[in-house]
């Protein structure tokens, strides 16, 4: 569970995302300062070097599909064969169920027969 410091900080985080402002230590520690609420000094620290090279925005509005942005952003040319063998994945399963399905099929009766 975040604590009260870890929750000021994404406020803040957040609060500088959607002003298009960079997302540094001082500047968190600045909102935080206005908005009277005191926390350790490594928190802004961790959360502004946490944030360096992350699009909050992009984030946010991903959250659903975090699994798939995180690999296609770390390596997007490296998504079209990781495509081809998700497909192939899903084709063998597909194969394997229409076997098992068969293989019911030749006993003679069926679960509901």
């Amino acid at each position: 569970m975040a604590t009260n410091d870890e929750l000021a900080c994404t406020y803040s985080a957040l609060i500088l995302a959607d002003d298009d402002v960079p997302i540094t230590a001082e500047k968190i520690t600045t909102i935080l300062k206005a908005a009277n609420v005191p926390v350790e000094p490594i928190w802004p620290t961790l959360f502004a070097r946490a944030l360096t090279n992350c699009n909050i925005k992009d984030l946010i509005s991903n959250v659903g599909s975090a699994s798939a942005a995180a690999p296609a952003a770390a390596a997007p040319a490296a998504a079209a064969p990781a495509d081809a063998k998700k497909e192939e994945k899903k084709k063998e399963e597909e194969k394997k169920k229409e076997e098992s399905e068969e293989e019911d099929e030749d006993m003679g009766f069926g679960l509901f027969d």
